[in-house]
């Protein structure tokens, strides 16, 4: 590194380049601090790239030109609601207290400029301090990349266009007008989550911030019991003065890792391939302690064949969202039942797919596959074609007996499942599972007849009938070395390790098992990037040199 004009020593380096990385980073420059940014893979962005760009932020400044009430007490009380014990009340309060500071800064010393997503409801709603007519899900607002010269293609996952009430996460199609998306490509305009990093990007650049990609680290330098920089791989060390912080995301593409540690299965992960774990190994190295190890920001994907080589999100693995949500579409196990509420929000349906059987022994329900109609593709399409298409890897037959025959589940199973869920359709309710119930169970369905159930409520009877497997899978793990509020790293005996912070999905999850809303992992990143920078450079949050 040092031959490639760097810099050996530096008051604070961060590793990792995704939200948490680069919000650290440019906190703490902005603060003062002399900052080295590095990135283990050759492109930037981490999963953050690969995202949708929305932070959920309670209490947010822009709910008021919205007509959104909140507050920091009902974003306590929602996230106490849904915690099971895992989080700890000093960090839900430095979260929501915290999100108007970070948001003022962002808007004053940052080329990022957020937004609301409006309507986009809490994931869990019907919960105390829940928003079922939505307020806290914000997004970046589209950003040129004209404005990064050279860096404008250094970002991993390929450029979109869009915010995100146009993409099917926000309900919308994937596709804009052929003129808006010629005026956009144009202008070089991105939104979503390279759009956030771009602006973040920029930011960094104004401020002088040193950022290099191709450099992994692979070892914390430690003296007198003090974290002093970071060995890389290629033998070089780089020092810092105040500190070294660890955003170098989660381990799930480490089998080793998820094996030892998560609550269940996960496989084909959307997510950066660069998420090994390697923030992990350096903070258990010195000691630290560990915090919310079974959890993980968990989704459901199918995979697309023919991209074998581009495993992640957008290319061979997508997301499965309108596809279980919009009417004519159910999901069922290998007995070829329906399991679980499938419109329900992506990181709860993790527990439909982590049920063991005790005397099977097995994972109930995997495999799994999504079962729709001829109409649903007519109406909808779906993944990644438009209406009126079918994509082609998608199994098919002409009755419903013939496709349970193809999927290797039982005919006379299935057959009844599709019937029982037309009888529940036809009646508007779904008895069984209750979808439809929930204010978010219908975002991402038919906006047409949103809201109502019978936004995601409609049978399926119109052949030929399709199938395609469904995986168990995360967008991130959320365990790491636990941390104070301002993500000092702490030991086993909980002291904080001198010189050692981490952040983002490299440190014990603030909100724990929880996923408030759309945005549940940046928003947090967001918040806790700022306190951390802000930490590290010696001006915390809420002190009179963190403003």
């Amino acid at each position: 590194m040092a031959g490639r004009g760097f810099d050996s020593t530096h008051d604070v380096v961060v590793l990792g380049s995704g939200c948490a990385g680069m919000v650290s980073a440019l906190a703490a420059a902005d603060a003062g601090a002399d900052v080295a940014l590095l990135e283990k893979a050759d492109l930037l962005g981490g999963t953050t790239a690969l995202s949708s760009g929305v932070a959920w932020l309670p209490g947010n400044r822009y709910q008021a030109d919205h007509g959104v009430i909140d507050s920091a007490e009902d974003g306590r009380a929602y996230l106490a609601a849904l915690s099971n014990g895992m989080i700890l009340p000093e960090f839900t309060d430095a979260f929501v207290s915290t999100v108007d500071e970070m948001l003022e800064w962002t808007e004053q010393r940052t080329p990022l400029r957020m937004q609301l997503v409006p309507g986009y409801p809490d994931y869990h709603p019907e919960f105390p301090g829940g928003k079922p007519s939505g307020g806290r899900s914000t997004e970046p607002a589209l950003f040129s990349f004209h404005q990064l010269g050279e860096w404008a293609d250094r970002f991993l996952g390929d450029r979109r266009s869009m915010h995100v009430g146009e993409t099917p996460v926000g309900g919308g199609t994937g596709f804009l007008a052929p003129e808006e998306e010629e005026r956009r490509a144009a202008q070089r305009l991105e939104g979503l989550g390279r759009g956030l990093l771009g602006a973040l990007l920029k930011g960094l650049l104004d401020h002088g911030v040193r950022v290099e990609t191709g450099a992994e680290a692979v070892r914390l330098v430690t003296a007198d019991g003090r974290v002093t920089g970071v060995e890389l791989a290629d033998g070089t060390t780089v020092g810092a003065r105040r500190g070294v912080v660890l955003a170098t995301g989660g381990f799930e593409r480490d089998p080793d890792l998820v094996t030892a540690f998560l609550r269940g299965p996960l496989s084909h992960s959307p997510g950066a391939p660069t998420n090994t774990g390697d923030g992990l190994r350096m903070a258990m190295r010195v000691g630290a302690q560990l915090g919310a190890m079974r959890e993980a920001w968990w989704v459901p994907v199918v995979t697309i064949p023919g991209f074998e080589g581009e495993q992640y999100s957008g290319r061979g693995v997508q997301l499965v969202q309108r596809e279980r949500t919009l009417p004519r579409t159910i999901m069922v196990n290998a007995q070829g039942r329906r399991f679980t509420n499938e419109a329900a929000n992506y990181n709860a349906l993790g527990a439909a797919f982590h049920v063991f059987h005790p005397t099977r022994f097995t994972y109930e329900n995997q495999p799994a596959w999504v079962v729709l109609d001829q109409g649903f593709l007519d109406e909808y399409g779906g993944y990644g074609v438009p209406a009126g298409q079918v994509p082609e890897w998608l199994e098919r037959a002409d009755t419903v007996e013939e496709l349970a025959e193809r999927i290797g589940v039982p005919p006379r199973e299935l057959r009844a499942t599709v019937d029982r869920w037309n009888e529940l359709c036809a009646r508007g309710h779904d008895d069984d599972h209750q979808r439809g119930d929930s204010a978010y169970d219908g975002w991402c369905g038919d906006r047409s007849r949103y809201p109502g159930p019978m936004s995601t409520l409609g049978p399926i009877d119109r052949a030929p009938y399709y199938a395609a497997p469904i995986h168990a899978s995360s967008l991130g793990t959320k365990g790491g070395p636990r941390t104070t509020v301002d993500c000092e790293v702490l030991d086993v005996d909980g002291d904080v390790i001198p010189g050692l912070w981490a952040v983002g999905n490299a440190m014990a999850a603030p909100t724990g098992m929880v996923y408030g809303g759309a945005g549940g992992t940046l928003g947090p990143a967001m918040v806790f990037g700022y306190r951390c920078g802000r930490s590290v450079a010696g001006a915390p949050s809420g002190s009179e040199e963190g403003r």
